[in-house]
């Protein structure tokens, strides 16, 4: 089998591994207060340049961002968000679980516009009944995006610049954020995703960790007793060195940003292929995400070669939307095998 369904479909990197297995004897205290831990939160705190940064350590995805979004929002507040975002889609209604509205905005390739959402603010508070409304009390991104496409410096510094103007803060979504860091096209980089957001994720599920992702509040504006509502939520792990010595080895001799750079190269050796042999793209991102049009029976034929992709949505009668991602662990041989498929 050939996977490219996803970017998380192997365990974990060998040197992750390598430094769970060195400490697995060494008796360490629990939620996330052992040594690596805080090594790990310091180190995060230099690549970011922010020494106020507050960092603590969750195991997924969605868990972070329901964490991180319940404990921002007042209780008669929502987010905004792209139509198309992770929360408003592939979550579950996690984010209304917990008592929130999703608040959506329509997506240019997977990302919204800062004068869309001024506008959205704009029309709220000009409408005399908003006291009856769910108000808008933070503004989500994903970066990458669902699409695999990229903000750019300006693009986040207007949408940092709208949620000051409303005194609500900015959570950008980096579940893939090492891919977005290593594309060649971004100008974005972790000091200053620090410095123009209240709050970010560090991916590591998608990027070689076993489980892990990072949360950083960059404005020393970390929610009072944050930790205990981390446990109200389930989400405090007691074992929280597993995170942290994968995050502490991450942030080692570049680790971090070496997977992102492998993963991006595999990505355009696949997009070369593609183009060459004429596949129709529906977009094609800077990241490690691309997305065809492909006929039924285009997709018969993978499904016989044992590759693996992911659906995306059904285009039209004639076409669907699928993925092909790579990642930290696609190798040269998994893109030469597919090359012959294709």
């Amino acid at each position: 089998m050939l996977h490219f369904e996803n970017d998380y479909n192997k365990g974990a990197h060998p040197a992750l591994l390598e430094a769970l297995i060195a400490t697995n004897d060494l008796g360490l205290s629990g939620y996330g207060t052992d040594e690596y831990s805080r090594r790990a939160s310091e180190k995060i705190r230099q690549e970011t340049m922010c020494p106020q940064a507050e960092i603590t350590f969750l195991t997924g995805g969605t868990q972070t961002n329901q964490v991180v979004i319940d404990a921002l929002l007042a209780s008669y507040e929502g987010v905004i968000a792209a139509d198309t975002g992770h929360i408003s889609v592939h979550e579950a209604g996690a984010i209304e679980f917990s008592g929130h509205k999703v608040l959506t905005l329509p997506h240019q390739d997977g990302k919204i516009q800062a004068s869309a959402v001024r506008q959205l603010l704009e029309t709220f508070y000009a409408d005399a009944n908003h006291e009856h409304m769910v108000f808008p009390g933070m503004v989500y991104i994903s970066h990458p995006t669902e699409y695999g496409t990229l903000y750019s410096k300006k693009e986040l510094s207007d949408l940092a610049t709208v949620c000051k103007d409303y005194q609500i803060p900015l959570f950008l979504d980096g579940a893939r954020l090492g891919y977005g860091l290593a594309a060649r096209s971004t100008d974005l980089d972790l000091p200053t995703i620090a410095e123009l957001t209240d709050v970010f994720s560090i991916g590591g599920t998608k990027m070689g960790a076993l489980m892990g992702e990072a949360v950083v509040f960059t404005k020393s504006n970390q929610p009072k007793h944050f930790t205990t509502i981390v446990k109200q939520h389930g989400a405090l792990l007691a074992k929280g060195r597993l995170i942290g010595i994968q995050f502490d080895r991450l942030f080692t001799e570049d680790l971090y940003l070496q997977l992102g750079s492998h993963a991006i190269t595999m990505a355009e050796q696949l997009i070369g292929i593609l183009e060459e042999k004429s596949y129709r793209f529906y977009l094609k991102s800077p990241t490690n995400q691309q997305f065809l049009l492909l006929t039924d029976s285009e997709l018969e034929k993978l499904e016989k070669a044992g590759v693996c992709y992911g659906f995306w949505e059904k285009y039209d009668a004639t076409y669907s939307v699928i993925r092909l991602a790579t990642s930290w662990s696609t190798t040269q041989e998994d893109i030469d095998a597919l090359a012959q498929i294709l």
